[in-house]
């Protein structure tokens, strides 16, 4: 591994803030309120039961170069949690070296270890670009859609 992948703690609270703004104003030109994110943020630091974030961080200076979120939902179907990646930044300057993919890599075991029934994500569907790392990392389609109220 290139890059050290450790849970985030109080500590990173700011600058998964910070990506989380970056990243719904790059990807889908949303201004989303400082203040709710942080909370946000917070509680899942705070609390296991709503998510775990990953952080990629540069050995040598430890600098956050990327994070994702991950959290579960129960399937009484297979009997077993459905891993979900959501949140996903990596800084501009990191881009393409890598850090998503190990990122990637970590939360496929994680959820493998949890005998996790699978491992989605969502993504814009006018985000061609992630839709191409995904695709390059063995995700697929699902036949499922998603809706919302």
């Amino acid at each position: 591994m290139q890059y050290q992948i450790e849970t985030a703690t109080g500590q990173d609270t700011e600058t998964i803030v910070q990506f989380q703004l970056d990243m719904a104003r790059e990807s889908e030109d949303n201004k989303l309120d400082y203040a709710t994110v942080r909370e946000g943020v917070k509680a899942a630091i705070e609390d296991d039961s709503k998510a775990t974030y990953l952080l990629a961080k540069a050995p040598e200076t430890g600098d956050v170069l990327g994070c994702l979120m991950l959290t579960t939902e129960w399937s009484d179907w297979c009997n077993a949690p459905y891993y979900w990646i959501q949140s996903v930044y990596v800084r501009p300057t990191a881009r393409r070296k890598g850090v998503f993919r190990e990122l990637f890599e970590f939360a496929k075991i994680v959820a493998q270890s949890e005998n996790a029934a699978a491992l989605r994500l969502y993504v814009d569907k006018n985000n061609n670009v992630a839709q191409r790392v995904y695709q390059s990392l063995g995700m697929h389609d699902s036949h499922y859609l998603m809706y919302e109220l």
